[in-house]
């Protein structure tokens, strides 16, 4: 359980995400996807209930965690007036990770020709690529993952598949508003409404129309 004052964001949610696995969490603004992702990355300490993530026990273990983790969500988390390049190459200390692994980074997404002007001076679409790189930086076993393909044209969500897609082989809580397309990227779902869990189980039991019942 999770609670904003007197409001309960999430309530008895129960949910197992096997390793490798994708599980997209679909509902309503409100709903609490967001506030999932925050507890899962020890941003925010559940009030009740129990959460393990990777074996670890949060909020105790979260220390754990946190550098096993990549987070994706609404902000970017990148210093405004410092450049792609060097938002990279800073993250790549805080992680001890070869600053080379930032150069690969930004070719493979395509911003190597924009990689060393400001993130203020960038397209929403180009932030987003940054901010995809950067929570792959460490190569990390967990992706968490709020509406990725927000910005993004299809050319660069093709190229950030590999990264932060299906196709990465990483385990991945996903949030997302296209019933058809997020049911094609999971193995599992999550429909929430009202901060409680409405469907769960495998993709392949679900279609469109029950997904977007969500949203009535």
């Amino acid at each position: 359980m999770r609670r904003y004052g007197e409001r309960t964001a999430l309530d008895g949610v129960s949910v197992s995400v096997p390793a490798g696995s994708s599980l997209v969490v679909f509902g309503p603004n409100g709903a609490g996807k967001s506030t999932l992702l925050r507890v899962l990355a020890t941003l925010l300490a559940p009030h009740a209930g129990t959460t393990t993530v990777l074996g670890c026990a949060l909020p105790r273990e979260g220390w754990k965690v946190r550098g096993r983790v990549g987070l994706l969500g609404h902000e970017p988390l990148l210093y405004k007036d410092l450049s792609a390049r060097e938002n990279l190459r800073y993250h790549a200390r805080l992680h001890d990770v070869r600053s080379e692994r930032a150069e690969e980074l930004l070719d493979q997404v395509g911003m190597w020709l924009r990689a060393d002007e400001p993130i203020r001076e960038l397209s929403r679409g180009m932030v987003q690529r940054v901010a995809a790189c950067r929570a792959v930086l460490h190569d990390p076993e967990l992706l968490l993952l709020d509406e990725p393909a927000s910005n993004l044209d299809p050319a660069a969500t093709a190229a950030l598949e590999p990264l932060i897609g299906r196709s990465s082989g990483r385990t991945r809580v996903v949030t997302s508003h296209d019933p058809a397309g997020g049911l094609k990227d999971a193995d599992l779902v999550l429909g929430l409404r009202a901060g409680k869990a409405e469907l769960h189980g495998s993709a392949h039991d679900f279609d469109a129309a029950a997904i977007g019942a969500l949203y009535a």
